[in-house]
Order: C-alpha cells, then sequence, then structure tokens
C-alpha cells in the first residue's frame, strides 16, 4: 500500500518505519527541511531503541522516503496519517494548529479518494472538525474528490515504541465506513496474524479512548505516589504494599510504582487536554484534578526529603543520575529532573547531572546557571558531591559500586527517587538512604 505520513516526529516516524518495515511503499512529509535532510542521510532525530535499524534498512530498500513537498504527500498516499504535534495552549487544551493545517494540506493537492487517518492525540470531535476543513478547502478548489476521515490513536511507549507497534495490545479504528475499515484492517494486518486485535468504534469514542487510557495509567501513578506518603508515616513499605495489590488480578502489577512522579508528551499534557475539554461541558473532574496535584508535589519529593534531612542546601552540590522522563528514551518533555534541577537552584545548590542519551536535550530544556553542570559518566558526576539523587531508572544504575559512591561523595547520602535499593542493604553499607514510600 501507498502510505503517506504527515509529521516525522515521535509518532510519525515510528508509525512509518514501521510500516514501511512490512513492505509497504511509505513517504513522510515534514515541513523542517532540516531534518527530512537528516532524516535522507540516515540521522534520526530521536532516540528510540530498535528505529535507527528499521529506518536504515527501510530507507536503502527503497520503501521508507522522506519529503518537504506537501503536493508530492498529498497525492502520494492513499491513506494519509496525520501525526503532527499536539502541544497543549496556556489553558491545557491541545492546539489544533498543525492537524488542521496537515489536513487543509492533504484537500488542497489530494487527486482522488482519501482515507485521512487522525493519529495524533487529539481531543473528541478533531475528526469532524478535520472533515470540515477538508470539504471546505476542497469546495475552494472547485473540485469534488471524496475522502473518509478516521480516528486512529496510537498507544506507543516511548522506549519500546516498535514493539507495540508490531505487537499490539490493540487496534483501534474510530470509523463508520466500510470501505475504509476495510482498507485499515489490511494495512494492519501484517501486525495481527495470530489473532484479530482490532476494535472498531465511531470516531469520538476511539478519540476518547486514548485520553482515557492515559488519563487511567497517570491516576495509577498518582495513587501509588500518595499511597506511598501514606506508608511512609505509617512505617509500610510501599513496595511490599505494591506486591501485595498487583497479585489481585482485578489491580495487576503495571504502573504501580513509587516515585518521582510521571513526565514525558503524553501523560501531563492528555490529563491536561482531559480536564479542559470536560469544563468546556461543564463537566467536574476532581479525580483528574486530584491527579495532576498529586504529581506535581511529587516531583519535588526528592527535594524535600534533602530539606528534611540537611536543613539549608545552600552551597551544597547534588549529583543527579537520570534526566529524562524515563529510560529508553531521551525525551526532556515534563521530565521530573527539570524541576529537581529547578528547585535546587533556587535553593542555592549546585548540581552536576548524568544520563546516558538525554544530556543534549536536557541543556536545551534548562535555563543556563554556573552552579549546573553535565557530567559524561556516572562516576564523574560523584565528585566533590555533598549527595546523590536518582530521578530515572536507567538499568546501569540497578548495580553500581557503592564502595565509588561512598568514596566518591563528601557524605554518603543517597536520595532514590526510584526505589532502586533495599534499605536495609543500604544501611549495612553505612550509606544514608532515603526513598520513595520506605520506612
Amino acid at each position: 500500500m501507498k502510505i503517506t505520513i504527515i509529521g516525522t516526529g515521535y509518532v510519525g516516524l515510528v508509525t512509518g518505519a514501521c510500516l514501511a518495515d512490512v513492505g509497504n511503499d511509505v513517504l513522510c512529509l515534514d515541513v523542517d527541511s532540516e531534518k527530512i535532510a537528516k532524516l535522507r542521510l540516515g540521522e534520526i532525530p530521536i532516540f528510540e531503541p530498535g528505529l535507527d535499524a528499521i529506518v536504515k534498512r527501510s530507507v536503502k530498500a527503497g520503501r521508507l522516503r522522506f519529503t518537504t513537498s506537501a503536493e508530492e504527500a498529498a497525492k502520494f498516499g492513499l491513506i494519509q496519517i496525520i501525526a503532527v504535534g499536539t502541544p497543549p495552549g496556556e489553558d491545557g487544551s491541545a492546539d489544533l494548529q498543525y492537524v488542521e493545517a496537515a489536513a487543509r494540506s492533504v484537500a488542497s493537492h489530494m487527486d482522488g479518494y482519501r482515507v485521512i487517518v487522525d493519529k495524533s492525540t487529539v481531543p473528541v470531535g478533531t475528526a469532524d472538525r478535520v472533515e470540515g476543513v477538508v470539504k471546505a478547502t476542497l469546495a475552494s478548489r472547485g473540485v469534488s474528490h471524496s475522502f473518509v476521515v478516521v480516528s486512529n490513536p496510537e498507544f506507543l511507549k516511548e522506549g519500546a515504541a516498535i514493539e507495540d507497534f508490531t505487537k499490539p495490545d490493540r487496534i483501534v479504528f474510530g470509523v463508520e465506513d466500510a470501505k475504509a475499515e476495510a482498507l485499515l484492517r489490511e494495512l494492519y494486518s501484517p501486525f495481527q496474524r495470530n489473532h484479530d486485535k482490532t476494535i472498531v468504534m465511531s470516531r469520538r469514542s476511539a478519540e476518547l479512548t486514548k485520553y482515557a487510557a492515559n488519563a487511567m495509567l497517570a491516576t495509577r501513578i498518582s495513587f501509588m505516589n500518595e499511597l506511598a506518603l501514606i506508608a511512609e508515616r505509617l512505617g509500610a513499605s510501599i513496595e511490599d504494599v505494591r506486591r501485595g495489590i498487583g497479585s489481585d488480578p482485578r489491580i495487576g502489577f503495571s504502573f504501580l510504582y513509587a516515585g518521582t512522579g510521571y513526565g514525558g508528551s503524553c501523560f501531563p499534557k492528555d490529563v491536561k487536554a482531559l480536564i479542559k475539554s470536560a469544563s468546556e461541558i461543564n463537566a467536574p473532574t476532581p479525580i483528574l484534578n486530584a491527579v495532576e496535584l498529586v504529581n506535581e508535589k511529587q516531583k519535588l519529593i526528592l527535594v524535600d526529603k534533602a530539606r528534611a534531612h540537611f536543613g539549608s542546601l545552600k552551597g551544597m552540590r547534588f549529583a543527579l543520575w537520570g534526566l529524562a522522563f524515563k529510560p529508553g528514551t531521551d525525551d526532556m518533555r515534563e521530565a521530573p529532573s527539570v524541576e529537581v534541577i529547578r528547585a535546587l537552584l533556587a535553593e542555592g545548590a549546585s548540581v552536576c547531572a548524568y544520563d546516558p542519551v538525554a544530556t543534549s536535550n536536557a541543556i536545551a530544556a534548562m535555563d543556563e546557571s554556573n552552579r549546573l553542570t553535565f557530567s559524561d559518566s556516572a562516576a564523574g558526576a560523584l565528585n566533590q558531591a555533598d549527595a546523590l539523587m536518582i530521578v530515572t531508572e536507567w538499568k546501569e544504575f540497578r548495580a553500581p559500586d557503592f564502595d565509588l559512591i561512598k568514596s566518591a561523595l563528601n557524605k554518603p547520602v543517597v536520595f532514590d527517587g526510584r526505589n532502586l535499593f533495599e534499605p536495609q542493604a543500604m544501611k549495612e553499607k553505612g550509606i544514608a538512604y532515603f526513598s520513595v514510600g520506605r520506612p
């Protein structure tokens, strides 16, 4: 099949690469000429395990190409997949200008029947808006090409996106047209040879399903973080509680880890957007409001613990391990590390941070300060620091050299935002250890 992908960000590039890898002819469009030039040279603008090899393989085979020509893209693919960003506005609403611009671009140049797929995460009713934009643009051209707009939300986890796309839990189609549904089933058939994983529903239901999924996961995280604070004060261990409730099949173990809060490009934005959408129809959202409030406070839990232990943090130096919002990615959007660093700097402390892949993005995300430096190794960040803070649970942090940590730090103090180590074991090593939700 000939597929056009509009937008070569995280979702667009992963989608295009995976569809090309199973034999489709894919053309990716982006207005960023510099990004397109780099992609043509095989340079991948994001870090995602396995993506680099798939892109290079498909480009070499001629199944994956990149362009800045809107006309070429609109005339190429029978299926036009919109995968552009929907950044949050100041009021929390999703900014749909790029989605509407993409729809207008397709309608301005399409020369026949098209299936226009909303893969971007968008508010309920966006497919209706896209349909209106396409109709108006075609009318202004004086042409009457037939088309169908469908919703096909993505459910990709950063760091595991290739696995999620090629071995999906479910594939949601918001479609009410038999021909378009048949084309989508054909498109996704290589990824569900074992059994049918498609769930067909209305466009509005599909749009809400995406928001509901992310809001539910964010809720589990905030619930566990709130419970962790209770556990600490009661002398209980949130890790034991997690195992106890996760063993219940009605609950399960996923997203039950206490820590420094959620971040990234999805959960914070989507929770805000769902709250905003609900407010526009006068639907109260006390649970979602609480989820967001708990998360914002949780991002500073390590700073609170450091203040409680040391008192004033002015003049202190902290080593910080982990900058990306989660392991397996270089994404710094809404990363808890940003709030931790800002808070420490505001307290008069200095920070030396390390991350295996996200340092360059972190530098771009942070305001310059002579009290903020970055190390090219975990060990290097420890030198002359008064304490270590662990914010992101990269694998290389799970079994470190504790003797090195003790010798490199001015004080053997560790604030662990991901509960990587056992408190008793750390005590036996002579390290003052503060984790989340454990006495």
